[in-house]
């Protein structure tokens, strides 16, 4: 069966449950609808490319059980590049899994995942998602990028219901509160606020704790106000990791 047409049936059926009584999809007030834009479609605007980028990864998780895995961090290259002493400290006690992916916009992961990057033996606890910024760099409307990122949770939920998602609000980016990806980011954070239910789905804002009072960035924090420094992921480690060792616990 084609994948995207799969992916569609996924989309479908979550609803039809949604109204039989079973556990509701995720982020219901961002419900699929006909026709679907790009960025809630697993279709990657350059699938050779991404195939490239994605072939470590895809050869890191080939032929493993990855069972062991309780927390997974999904995203792109803020999750991906983690400062490895940092990972260790805030997540190591959870055998956490990184499938961050440099330059991947909501339809990229959407298509990882349909594409072996969500193997069946993955089934964790908690995801903490956080994807979209690229698709705001890329002039993608807030209300299509939200879309996608409810899609993506939607996946999620239908590969492994008993995982909870962790869905954190898209970082600041530009050089002040003024800037135009500010504002698109904030909008979009505006829309998946409301795929929280705190119990299936946990919506977080981390950006807060990443600029000032005044909602500058320090270039100790984000260099190039997009991607933290060692300095900006402890930040944001911080500013996450009392809500997901809660998560981890309950």
């Amino acid at each position: 069966m084609h994948r995207t047409l799969l992916h569609s049936l996924v989309s479908v059926a979550l609803l039809c449950a949604a109204g039989s009584g079973i556990a509701s999809p995720g982020c219901p007030a961002l419900a699929p609808h006909q026709p679907m834009p790009l960025e809630a479609k697993p279709q990657s605007v350059s699938v050779a490319e991404l195939r490239e980028r994605s072939a470590p990864l895809s050869a890191q998780l080939s032929g493993r059980d990855l069972g062991a895995h309780r927390l997974v961090f999904l995203g792109d290259s803020i999750t991906q590049g983690w400062d490895p002493g940092l990972w260790g400290m805030f997540w190591g006690e959870w055998s956490p899994l990184n499938l961050g992916l440099w330059g991947d916009r909501t339809q990229d992961v959407l298509w990882r995942l349909d594409h072996g990057q969500w193997p069946p033996s993955l089934k964790p606890d908690l995801v903490v998602l956080l994807i979209g910024t690229n698709n705001a760099d890329k002039g993608s409307r807030p209300e299509d990028t939200a879309l996608g990122i409810a899609e993506i949770i939607r996946v999620l939920q239908a590969r492994s219901p008993d995982t909870r998602v962790l869905l954190l609000g898209l970082l600041p980016r530009g050089e002040d509160a003024t800037s135009p990806e500010r504002r698109v980011n904030a909008r979009v954070n505006d829309l998946i606020r409301g795929c929280g239910d705190d119990r299936h789905v946990i919506y977080l804002d981390p950006g807060r704790a990443m600029v000032d009072a005044a909602g500058h960035f320090s270039p100790q924090v984000m260099a190039d106000r997009l991607h933290p420094t060692s300095l900006g992921y402890a930040l944001l480690g911080g500013a996450i990791h009392a809500r997901i060792r809660q998560l981890m616990t309950r």
